[in-house]
């Protein structure tokens, strides 16, 4: 049987994170955001969250939303900026947000080792550059390596197309993103999804994210 939990309303699956938690949200963009999970998150009153994302936010939904409201201490990101993120942007720029810039490879690979059990890894990426200032490096057949390690998080937030009665996400197109990921990452799982199908209802060759990784499924 399924561990999995599920939910109709989104405030009852996030009533529990806690204040300080580290917060890992999936989207590439608006792709694949867990807006509605997002918008709980805000209603239920988290703060001095730090949120882990592939940008800190769009326009005034979503992570910006969250970001807008206070609630976020520092955000892990590879683009905090872009034509839409004024609200980052602001903050920021006012002192009330901390950034840890993250290029994007590294950050999936990070919270994949988080999922993975790996204790950290050497990467190429970012060597000679600020972005590895601190950490430890190591030369590897004639290369020059930075010493990542992993991203946890207390909770993952993840937009996914259809779950199953068991739990088993798929995704739509793009949207999957860093979802399946983040799902391996974080001490708790939460999914939004579109549809909740009858065990059988998914093809087991397309199930991305088993449901052994979801602890809750949101239909909204």
């Amino acid at each position: 049987m399924s561990r999995t939990r599920f939910f109709d309303e989104a405030g009852a699956a996030v009533a529990d994170v806690a204040d300080g938690s580290t917060v890992l949200v999936g989207g590439f963009g608006m792709a694949g955001m867990p807006v509605a999970l997002i918008d709980a998150l805000i209603d239920q009153g988290a703060t001095d969250l730090t949120v882990v994302s592939n940008n800190a936010g769009n326009g005034d939904t979503g992570v910006a939303a969250l970001l807008a409201e206070g609630r976020v201490r520092k955000m892990v990101c590879s683009f905090p900026r872009q034509h839409d993120s004024w609200v980052f942007d602001g903050l920021y720029r006012e002192g009330k947000v901390e950034l840890e810039l993250v290029p994007q490879g590294n950050l999936a690979e990070r919270m994949r080792a988080a999922g993975a059990g790996i204790g950290a890894f050497f990467c190429p990426t970012g060597v000679g550059t600020p972005l590895a200032e601190g950490k430890e490096t190591r030369e590897i057949d004639g290369r020059t390596y930075v010493l990542e390690h992993p991203i946890r998080g207390d909770v993952a937030l993840i937009g996914a197309h259809r779950a199953d009665r068991m739990g088993n996400l798929v995704y739509r197109k793009t949207a999957r993103n860093f979802g399946p990921v983040m799902a391996t990452a974080a001490t708790t799982v939460v999914a939004q999804v579109g549809e909740v199908v009858e065990v059988g209802g998914l093809d087991p060759e397309a199930v991305v994210t088993p449901s052994i990784y979801v602890d809750r499924v949101v239909t909204v």
